[in-house]
Parts: C-alpha cells; structure tokens; sequence
C-alpha cells in the first residue's frame, strides 16, 4: 500500500450494534426524548405524563402497584409522584375497599383535559417516527414488540 493511502477496513461491528436490549433502550430513550419536550411544556415531568397517559384508558383508575408496573417507575417514588399530583388536582386518591393497603388512582376532570391534549401530541408524534418505515412496516413493528412486550412482561409487582 502507498505511503498516506487510505485503508478500506470494515471496522467489525461492536457487541451493543447488535445486541436486541441495547438498541431497544437506545430507540426508546430517544424517541421518548423528542416527546418528553411537550410534556415538559405542559408543565409535567416525565414520570407524571406516564401516569396520566397510563390512566387514560383505564377506566376505572389503576392501583399504585398497577401504575408502577405500567410506568416503569419504583412504587415508593411513584407514590411521592402521585401524591404531589393529587394536591394539583390532576388524579385523585382512593383505598380499595377489599384491601386498605392500597390506593387506587384515577384522573380528575383537569387531568384528563390535560392527557386528551397531550395524547393526542403523543400520536402525532408516534405517527411522524413510524411514517418511514410506511404503514405496513409500522403496524408489524408495533405487533413484534407487543408480541415481544408480552412474552417478556414481569409481573406487577
């Protein structure tokens, strides 16, 4: 090879570039990164929007250890989270009647006013990552990781 010539090597691809976990977290953190601005905008932290968006669809509300579970939060810090956000009239609080131990959580008119904008962000959002791969590539992603999501699930705690 010449003095100063550029060497062709392909460089073997480290462990991380293929390892499922690491590119799983690596999409996760960033896309969640680009919405985590609106939320912030909206006055609520990370953990907060979780809640609320986990919430939205549940009805009846969900128990401290369901929302934990669903917004991959501690139940002790999530239990602060929820508490600050009963006092800003956001969710509000219940004991379960079979079981005083725990607390079901459910949102308040202002919280669900607030989520139905920002669920509605989310999915623009969720529509503007997807649209390159076209909508056939899109849904079958979102079938693979419910798929992997559900053959992986850890138990509420």
């Amino acid at each position: 090879m010449e003095h100063g010539a550029q060497q062709d090597v392909n460089p073997m691809p480290s462990f991380i570039d293929g390892y499922l976990p690491y590119l799983l977290a690596q999409v996760s953190h960033s896309i969640s990164a680009e919405f985590h601005v609106q939320a912030h905008e909206a006055g609520l932290s990370v953990t907060q929007w979780r809640v609320l968006s986990s919430l939205c669809s549940s009805g009846g509300g969900m128990t401290i250890g369901e929302l934990a579970f669903h917004t991959v939060t501690k139940q002790p810090t999530l239990s602060k989270v929820v508490q600050r956000m009963a006092v800003d009239g956001l969710v509000a609080r219940t004991d379960v009647r079979a079981d005083r131990r725990q607390t079901r959580v459910s949102l308040t008119a202002k919280g669900g006013r607030l989520v139905e904008v920002l669920c509605r962000q989310a999915m623009q959002h969720q529509r503007a990552v997807l649209q390159p791969l076209g909508e056939a590539r899109a849904a079958e992603l979102m079938q693979m990781l419910r798929t992997l999501m559900m053959s992986h699930a850890l138990p509420p705690e």
